[in-house]
């Protein structure tokens, strides 16, 4: 859940860098947005695949 939470964040944080870099014409802000976003995602999916190997472990534990 972390690993998810810590991709929002960097999500959030390089959507506005996106849109500060757009409205002030610097493209160097507005791709280092970009790039955050991308980096964000991965490990916002990460996340989500720990959740799900842990939660699989879990059942597999309570099936035994």
């Amino acid at each position: 859940m972390d690993e998810q939470l810590k991709g929002k964040g960097e999500q959030i944080v390089g959507k506005a860098k996106e849109a500060v870099g757009k409205a002030t014409g610097d493209r160097r802000t507005e791709w280092s947005g970009k790039v955050e976003q991308a980096k964000g995602k991965v490990h916002e999916v990460i996340g989500e695949a720990k959740a799900d190997h842990e939660r699989a472990e879990r059942e597999r534990a309570g099936k035994k």
